[in-house]
């Protein structure tokens, strides 16, 4: 008996699946098998909102892989020696898998191929995950793009993703029973008192990603451009968590977001079509942008890009006071509470209250990024270390195509902005959903009676601020002056 090797990672769906389908395409009968080794991420283990999305994502895939006759093999350990002792059991010929982009997997996989090739085992990656790989895009001077304008307009001069590939037609078993461990013994469900919460606003799998892109292309992507930036509404895909484990790849995306372009809808202007559609797709060009970033700079998620900032004077937070009081969505500033607790109960938080409460945590605070990045990296059920390290960095000034330090959000002003009626605030921060809506931002600039009516008292009911908004700005002003010129 003969046999190929196709070795699940993130990429957890059936269509557009390249390692499966070249797998396939050998006709050996396929083992497919996922490899439970967190400690081969380094430092940056999966948190615990990524462990149960797994945890389901992995029960979805071994459910609809049975329904065409496969059986996943799950196993926990070394991934090289899981690997060799398949390949000695079942006379594996071949091994296939699509390819991870964080520097500690890529060294782990380029060790695992070498390794594997000497013995004589025909090993083979494939690109799933991004649209062009990060290595392809290159500056005119054959360096990495440091801004995103010109590195998606690079990526758009380029042709077309290929379509999407569909279920290989023919997918055969081995014959040979093979041990494997259930989805339940890799331990994955946190205990925790939000899981609940998370399994009220996710379905993980394939057809669960599926399901959610048709209905965001169709209802949604014509509004994108507005839609976007408002948290109390369902404007955004929703897809992040879907992509990150590759439950959905971005080829797909791409494809039904030019379908829908050019079916445009019924009742809207072809205009907001063509605006919503290539607003969308340049959201996953940045995504694009986070890979490309990481593989150039494998440190990224640690170090500042910008080499000025490793001598930021951050605040002291003795025993972490700040940094948990920020966590638990009780600063007393209510834009910036009610992503916390979004984020806390959900998983997720919409991208505007991201920026604003990253700005809050770095410069009214004056918290390092990192321990923004590794709370991020502990809840969000999207926790992708590309755009999570990006998407900090961005945030605190000091990373790719980086918001201007100088620039520090003002939670007040974009709570009225974007969330003009409080509804978002009065949603997760339900103590000042009484107040009017003009008071729901700033309670404490609220008269009296206002907040007396509405059941609010400051620092009993609700928090006061925990730093005065102008002066903590003027205070992160200073601080940057002091990096803000060469030495």
């Amino acid at each position: 008996m003969s046999a190929v090797i196709c070795w699940f990672r993130r990429d957890l769906r059936l269509t557009d699946n390249p390692a499966l389908t070249a797998a396939a395409d050998t006709g050996l009968p396929i083992i497919p098998v996922y490899i439970h080794a967190p400690d081969e991420a380094g430092a940056w283990a999966p948190g615990a909102a990524s462990n149960w999305w797994l945890h389901h994502s992995l029960e979805q895939l071994k459910g609809a892989l049975a329904e065409r006759g496969l059986t996943l093999v799950i196993r926990q350990g070394d991934s090289l020696a899981t690997l060799t002792e398949l390949i000695t059991t079942a006379n594996a010929q071949a091994v296939h898998w699509n390819r991870l982009y964080e520097p500690a997997y890529t060294a782990r996989d380029t060790h695992i191929k070498q390794t594997l090739r000497t013995q004589g085992v025909d090993v083979q990656s494939h690109n799933a995950a991004l649209l062009h790989e990060p290595w392809t895009i290159k500056t005119g001077t054959g360096g990495d793009y440091k801004a995103f304008t010109p590195f998606w307009r690079a990526c758009r001069r380029l042709s077309d993703p290929a379509p999407p590939l569909p279920v290989p037609a023919s997918l055969n078993a081995v014959k040979t029973p093979l041990h494997s461990d259930s989805v339940n013994a890799l331990g994955l469900l946190p205990g925790r008192d939000w899981t609940d919460g998370l399994a009220a606003q996710w379905q993980p799998g394939e057809a669960s990603a599926q399901a959610q892109l048709q209905h965001f292309v169709q209802a949604a992507m014509g509004h994108y451009e507005q839609g976007r930036d408002w948290p109390s509404q369902a404007g955004t895909s929703r897809l992040s968590a879907h992509l990150h484990f590759g439950e959905i790849g971005p080829r797909q995306v791409w494809q039904a977001a030019q379908q829908q372009l050019a079916q445009g809808g019924a009742q809207d202007s072809q205009a907001d079509w063509v605006t919503g559609t290539d607003r969308f797709l340049s959201e996953i060009g940045w995504r694009e942008f986070a890979h490309h970033v990481l593989f150039h700079h494998p440190d990224f998620p640690d170090q500042p890009l910008n080499p000025r900032f490793a001598d930021f004077p951050w605040q002291a937070d003795p025993n972490d006071q700040l940094l948990r009081t920020w966590q638990q969505g009780q600063t007393g500033i209510p834009l910036v509470d009610a992503g916390m607790r979004e984020l806390y109960a959900t998983g997720w938080m919409h991208n505007r209250v991201r920026m604003v409460v990253g700005s809050f945590l770095v410069k009214n605070l004056r918290l390092p990024w990192q321990a923004g990045e590794a709370w991020f990296w502990d809840t969000l059920v999207d926790a992708d270390m590309a755009s999570n390290s990006l998407g900090w960095q961005w945030v605190a000034g000091s990373g790719a195509d980086a918001a201007p330090y100088f620039r520090v959000f003002n939670p007040v002003r974009q709570g009225e902005r974007f969330d003009a009626n409080g509804d978002y605030v009065a949603h997760w921060v339900p103590e000042l959903a009484g107040l009017p809506a003009k008071h729901r931002h700033a309670p404490w600039e609220a008269p009296t009676n206002i907040l007396s009516d509405a059941g609010v008292t400051l620092g009993v009911t609700y928090p006061q601020p925990m730093v005065d908004l102008k002066q903590s700005r003027q205070d992160a002003l200073a601080a940057f002056a002091q990096i803000k010129k060469p030495s």
